[in-house]
């Protein structure tokens, strides 16, 4: 027979054993996401969605924000907090002249002659200004979110501006390298007709001049596209940005955004700034409840105990008191939050009013940028192609002009980088239209 030791098997031995396991998992996989977030390192290609996501769980300014909801619920907790009882005690009656204190009693501490009272005081609040205080307070916390959310939808628009403008500067420099490309090509081809003679060294030089010229706005763009990323970097929380970020989304597709036709205004009154301005009013609300209840005194209860020997060794007593509320009404406090609470009214009358004309404002901006891009790109661009490519084609069969060859690649990339600048105008309105509606959720995820 085989004896098993019942120490071994108690089921509180083993419940033990899960605990630690328990508690040594919790702590490693709070270790693991406190990682997790303080790791600033950025994934090698960053698309918009991911920049976005990031930001918000970096950004510095967004981080700082968060911070006010903790003040704001460490004040709800104030307000719910009962008052604290006051504790005194006190000792009179102690001669300083030549009567003694000592009575029939005896002749120790406690048998003389002192009044020694002990007290304990308790303040109840009436009239309404707990439950006045806690409202004020609730809205303060949710006033806290509200204003964390707008900053978070600001953060979606600030972060899409500053991706689309690393990629406008992105594809400025691929516009200068390009024709920079074209040019030394050109210039090549004129070098086989200079020697032919069919052209001047004068129209070779000029041609490497131009090529030349755009190589070094490349140049400066590439410095551009740099900053523009290291922009994007800093929104991203990134400790040391240096610009090497690499971007995989293009201009065209962040152009476009879903049908902007048909939308109500009923998304806009659930905004966060529409309801951080609500949220202000009813907090001023709850204040001035707050004020008005001031005006009825709050009670103070208080029980004693007295020991005077010899009459009266061992007592007991109980009270109240309250302020009189003769030469002061609360007035001034009172007005001063009505003050405040009409204030807030009008602001909340204003963020509505804002909101919606950010809405009309962002369709009208992302309809006229999107309806000017798409002309650059279907019409503009393919002439202006055209013609680039006609004229240079010209040139090289002698049918026409350096001068003309030149002003033709210069058009080109006028309507280029126009073209460029009009896809970065409809993304950036895009966002800024999203931004309007509130419709940033779905970036807000972690990922």
């Amino acid at each position: 027979m085989i004896m098993v030791s019942p120490f071994k098997t108690s089921p509180l031995r083993h419940f033990d054993k899960w605990l630690v396991l328990l508690v040594l998992s919790t702590i490693a996989g709070a270790q693991a996401t406190a990682a997790l977030e303080t790791e600033t390192n950025l994934p090698p290609a960053l698309s918009l969605l991911t920049a976005q996501r990031l930001a918000f769980a970096r950004n510095w300014d967004l981080l700082a924000a968060k911070s006010d909801v903790d003040i704001a619920t460490a004040q709800r907790i104030v307000a719910r907090e009962f008052p604290n009882p006051t504790a005194s005690i006190g000792i009179t009656k102690i001669s300083v002249d030549d009567h003694p204190n000592s009575t029939s009693m005896e002749n120790g501490f406690w048998g003389r002659s002192y009044d020694t009272v002990a007290a304990i005081n308790q303040l109840i609040e009436i009239g309404g200004k707990r439950r006045a205080r806690r409202d004020s307070a609730a809205s303060s916390v949710q006033g806290a979110e509200a204003r964390l959310a707008d900053a978070r939808r600001l953060l979606y628009q600030g972060v899409a501006q500053s991706y689309v403008a690393a990629l406008l500067a992105e594809r400025n420099r691929q516009v200068f390298t390009n024709s920079a490309a074209m040019l030394r090509e050109e210039a090549n081809i004129a070098s086989i007709r200079e020697r032919a003679g069919d052209i001047s060294s004068s129209d070779r030089s000029q041609l490497e001049i131009a090529a030349q010229r755009l190589e070094l706005d490349a140049e400066g763009a590439t410095t551009t596209a740099r900053n523009a990323r290291i922009a994007l970097e800093v929104l991203l929380g990134v400790k040391e940005p240096d610009g090497s970020v690499q971007l995989t989304d293009t201009l065209e597709p962040l152009a476009e955004s879903p049908d902007a036709t048909g939308i109500m205004l009923a998304p806009v009154m659930t905004r966060p700034d529409v309801r951080a301005a609500e949220f202000a009013r009813a907090k001023a609300e709850a204040d001035l409840r707050l004020q008005k209840a001031q005006r009825v005194p709050d009670p103070t209860f208080f029980a004693q105990y007295e020991h005077e020997p010899p009459d009266l060794p061992n007592s007991v007593g109980f009270g109240v008191s309250f302020p009189l509320p003769l030469w002061n009404r609360n007035r001034g406090n009172v007005s001063a939050a009505e003050a405040t609470l009409e204030q807030t009214r009008i602001l909340a009358e204003k963020a509505r009013a804002q909101a919606a004309a950010d809405v009309i404002v962002a369709k009208n901006s992302y309809a006229s940028a999107l309806d000017r891009w798409q002309h650059y790109r279907d019409e503009l661009q393919p002439k202006s192609a055209k013609i680039r490519e006609t004229v240079a084609y010209a040139y090289e069969k002698g049918g026409t002009s350096l001068l003309d060859l030149l002003s033709a690649q210069r058009n080109d990339n006028d309507v280029r980088f126009a073209t460029a600048q009009a896809a970065a105008d409809a993304a950036t309105a895009s966002a800024a239209l999203k931004a309007a509606l509130n419709l940033t959720e779905t970036a807000g995820k972690q990922p």
